[in-house]
């Protein structure tokens, strides 16, 4: 019978915690998933070796017995000893209901089910030999896998809005090519990268069939005014030199509507002005919003007539 490295199978040292056991364990569990691997004949074998170790790892009575014989087998092989020499009848756990043994249950296949999606089929030899049949004796664990659905994996589908729609929300109809058509729900405050989980829409159902979750990746489509860092938005703000100089007010664009912005006198170019709660609202809460940032640009006029000019030589001198 073949000795069966659980640690080395899970990817994890002999004194790994259950949070990092389980955490090693998930993340192979889903990279191996034959859902996942429908042309990889091997991932179902994989897959079973993953389970069957975090089966006794999971587990602390399970873990402990499986360290004890760890390190007498090993021992036995250190001495030479072969491996179809070596004495089981210490070892092997009888069925559940017989005298000397019980079995252990860790995850459940419904469990597991829940979490990945599949079924997982039986134990090894190995893993029968030292704990029993888990999931009810030898001939259960055994038994062909009945029918099951296929599942149709996730999928992710970039989507790009435009910062409109990212600010107030909205509604999107995707058609597909197999004739569906689907409402997604896109929320305000929504950013470039958030994910909008539509259930069970991966791919058509069927009786054969069960369809995975379809993701959709948000991309923010560039704004020809304004710029987003978070829920702040950023704006440049134009202003004539006289303005800058003099002071006044001005029209500040925004997401609603335009506000006045009074303009100090002598302002320079590059200065920033911060209207507080008019940027975008947060996606945890969109009662909250983020700000508006307005940078000062000063244009200078061109094309001066000589009056101009010599008005502002006037003004050169002055200030000599």
């Amino acid at each position: 019978m073949e000795y069966k490295d659980y640690y080395k199978t899970i990817g994890v040292s002999k004194k790994a915690s259950q949070k990092e056991i389980k955490s090693a364990y998930r993340k192979l569990a889903r990279k191996h998933h034959p859902d996942v691997n429908p042309n990889d004949p091997s991932a179902e074998e994989r897959f079973k070796e993953i389970n069957e170790a975090y089966q006794v790892l999971s587990d602390k009575d399970k873990r402990q017995k499986y360290d004890r014989f760890g390190s007498q087998w090993q021992q036995y092989r250190n001495t030479g000893g072969r491996p179809e020499d070596f004495n089981w009848s210490q070892w092997t756990q009888r069925a559940p209901g017989s005298s000397g043994g019980s079995a252990y249950r860790t995850v459940s296949q419904e469990d597991l089910n829940q979490m990945f999606g599949g079924g997982l089929g039986g134990f090894s030899d190995f893993f029968e030999a030292l704990f029993g049949a888990g999931f009810g004796g030898r001939t259960a664990s055994r038994r062909q896998p009945q029918a099951r659905a296929r599942r149709i994996p996730d999928s992710e589908h970039t989507l790009g809005i435009s910062l409109e729609e990212a600010y107030g929300g909205t509604t999107r109809t995707l058609q597909f090519e197999d004739g569906r058509r689907i409402e997604a729900k896109i929320p305000p405050g929504v950013r470039s990268g958030s994910r909008i989980r539509l259930s069970g829409q991966a791919g058509k159902k069927s009786a054969a069939a069960n369809s995975g979750d379809l993701y959709l990746k948000i991309k923010i489509l560039p704004h020809k005014q304004f710029t987003r860092r978070g829920d702040d938005l950023k704006i440049r703000l134009p202003i004539d030199i006289y303005t800058a100089i003099l002071g006044g007010e001005i029209n500040v664009p925004t997401m609603d509507k335009p506000v006045r912005l009074t303009i100090p006198a002598g302002t320079d170019s590059g200065k920033v002005f911060r209207l507080k709660d008019l940027g975008m609202p947060s996606l945890k809460d969109p009662k909250k919003r983020g700000n508006l940032y307005a940078t000062v640009e000063i244009h200078i006029p061109k094309h001066l007539t000589q009056a101009e000019k010599d008005r502002f030589t006037e003004l050169k001198h002055m200030r000599r």
